[in-house]
């Protein structure tokens, strides 16, 4: 009988060990999205799933009631992220980076200017934006972003916060796994 106890207790151990393997890494690590919209398709399409780098930029969480902030690196113009819709922190996003803290962004004539030169997004985007908007300028520690298609996305140009604060993002998409694979960076 003691032997037995001693061998569920090994069992008991191992998947308690994953257990908070699986819980770290799934909380500090990665985060897996499922994509609920169109608003970055041909990139990424509606129900697709993603993975994303928690700890591309930084980290930023909460322990125990403490609210951790680390940053590491920016991002980049281009970086597709993963963050906290600014509207609406409970609702997560994924877009891509367009225009940098302290640059003006300007869509003139369904193209897309980053300091009064145009912005040559033309390998991920297979159709001719509608409309104007801006100019808006970029203020520190936030991004401007916009869904790959452009002509059916809920983006900075829309929103009521029209910028995404650095701290919203909580990382940035690098793989497509579902149904088909696909690095994203």
């Amino acid at each position: 009988m003691n032997k037995l106890i001693k061998e569920l207790w090994e069992y008991v151990k191992v998947i308690v060990s994953v257990f908070v393997i699986v819980l770290i890494v799934n909380n500090y690590i990665i985060i897996n999205a499922k994509i609920p919209s169109e608003s970055m398709e041909n990139t990424i399409l509606t129900g697709d799933r993603v993975i994303g780098y928690r700890l591309a930029y930084g980290l930023h969480t909460e322990i125990f009631g403490q609210n951790i902030n680390v940053k590491f690196k920016d991002p980049k113009r281009f970086d597709i992220v993963i963050f906290k819709y600014p509207d609406n922190p409970k609702e997560l996003f994924i877009k891509r980076i367009i225009a940098m803290p302290g640059e003006t962004v300007e869509v003139k004539d369904g193209n897309v200017y980053i300091n009064d030169k145009k912005l040559d997004d033309s390998s991920y985007i297979k159709e001719k934006m509608l409309g104007n908007f801006g100019p808006y300028k970029v203020p520190e520690n936030n991004y401007f972003v916009m869904g790959d298609n452009r002509n059916n996305s809920k983006d900075s140009r829309y929103w009521k916060h029209t910028f995404l604060p650095y701290n919203n993002i909580i990382g940035k998409a690098v793989l497509k796994y579902f149904p088909s694979i696909k690095l994203l960076s």
